[in-house]
């Protein structure tokens, strides 16, 4: 039988006299535990599912990577590169990469009777995946994009058809100026979506690839790029070198340049601020562990002076320091034990009812998203919860040596 743990079991099981000092020490060192396990997990599982829910909107536009002229990457103006039939089965074959779908864009302006918007048309073929439209959907339906026909269709998003005025099912008037003069072209709307991501909310319309292509005056075998989606995002560099080694700085037969950047490197600014959340949760996470580690040595210290007499007992029966030791971080590892039960409850609790309801709001405008996301990570619960227990018990090694400082026969004086 393990001695010190049989001891600590009885120790924490007796509930005793109600008004020693210890009783209240030990339900605010529990307190203190499930606070700061409770405050750590909700930090983690918000701050994960805000960069992933904005990491997923930033490349729902933009797909991991783009494979494109090497101008096109480097400025705002369009270079068109051959994307047939061949160089797309060439990057589908490429490892790790999942989907591939080919894009043109457009600069273009969208005119009411009252007013204008510049925008950048989109045009995508039948290989686009609308999965990520299609969750952002508000109005009307996405219509079949096409790279043989123009169907003068087109998707904007709520903020254009606010500042527009328009609603689905309405028609509308775009000019596109270039080399070749004015153009005039009239686009019906099939379908409103809106990402709260304001920097393409305010921008993209998606329509036929054949319109793009078309409007920008380039071949059939020609067009912006193609977007690719990569299996697993973890590895984006791995696939994006196989691509390099593949692609980038072959020539097509127009005498373009293909070359290759990934979402990250297209958008780093958005990138640099998600990864700058990671030092905000090992912060919270530092000082959740401070204020529970804090709490729970003051707790055992109370418990410590308050058995004073019956560690003298103890000792004068023959056990050793480390015994009585041993016995005391036991019992702190009972409390610590009920305060992250807990913690786990009021925690996971408080999540689930913010993944199920969003009752916390928050300006769309302001975050990208309108409701407090929640990202239920088990593998970093269970670290934390691991992580808590150790680290609690490590921070009480140093003041259980309190223990042999008490003789014998000084602690009869606490009787």
């Amino acid at each position: 039988m393990n001695f010190p743990l049989f001891i600590a079991k009885r120790l924490y099981r007796d509930q005793g006299d109600k008004h020693k000092v210890s009783r209240p020490a030990i339900h605010i060192a529990t307190a203190g535990v499930a606070i700061g396990l409770a405050i750590m997990i909700m930090s983690v599982c918000v701050v994960l599912g805000f960069k992933h829910t904005i990491r997923d909107k930033v490349i729902g536009f933009g797909s991991h990577i783009q494979v494109a002229d090497f101008m096109t990457l480097q400025q705002q103006n369009q270079y068109p590169v051959v994307m047939n039939d061949s160089m797309v089965k060439v990057l589908q074959k490429i490892p790790g990469v999942k989907h591939v779908q080919r894009f043109a864009m457009k600069e273009g302006i969208l005119k009411t009777d009252n007013d204008f918007l510049g925008v950048v048309l989109k045009g995508v073929g039948p290989d686009f995946d609308s999965t990520f439209i299609h969750q952002n959907m508000v109005e009307g339906s996405i219509p079949k994009f096409d790279d043989k026909a123009s169907h003068n269709q087109i998707l904007i998003s709520k903020l254009m058809a606010d500042k527009l005025k328009l609603k689905n099912g309405e028609r509308i008037f775009a000019y596109f100026i270039d080399n070749q003069g004015v153009r005039m072209r009239r686009f019906t709307i099939a379908g409103i979506y809106e990402t709260n991501l304001k920097k393409y909310d305010e921008l993209m319309v998606y329509t036929d690839l054949y319109t793009a292509v078309k409007l920008n005056g380039w071949e059939d075998d020609q067009a912006s790029g193609a977007e690719l989606t990569v299996k697993d995002f973890d590895k984006l560099n791995e696939t994006e070198d196989y691509i390099i080694n593949k692609v980038n700085r072959t020539v097509d037969h127009y005498g373009e340049t293909y070359s290759s950047a990934t979402i990250k490197e297209l958008n780093p600014n958005i990138f640099q601020w998600l990864s700058l959340m990671d030092l905000n949760v090992w912060i919270i996470l530092g000082l959740m562990l401070i204020v529970a580690g804090v709490t729970m040595i003051s707790g055992l210290l109370i418990i410590i002076l308050e058995r004073t007499s019956m560690i003298g007992v103890m000792k004068a029966l023959g056990a050793r320091n480390k015994t009585i030791r041993h016995t005391f971080l036991w019992f702190a590892v009972f409390i610590i034990g009920k305060g992250m039960m807990l913690g786990n409850v009021i925690g996971l609790g408080l999540l689930a009812l913010q993944h199920f309801t969003g009752i916390v709001k928050l300006d769309a405008q302001t975050y990208y998203v309108s409701t407090v996301p929640v990202e239920f990570n088990w593998l970093f619960i269970v670290a934390l919860n691991v992580a808590t227990l150790l680290i609690s018990i490590f921070m009480l090694v140093a003041p259980s040596y309190l223990i042999s400082h008490i003789h014998p026969a000084k602690s009869m004086r606490y009787e």
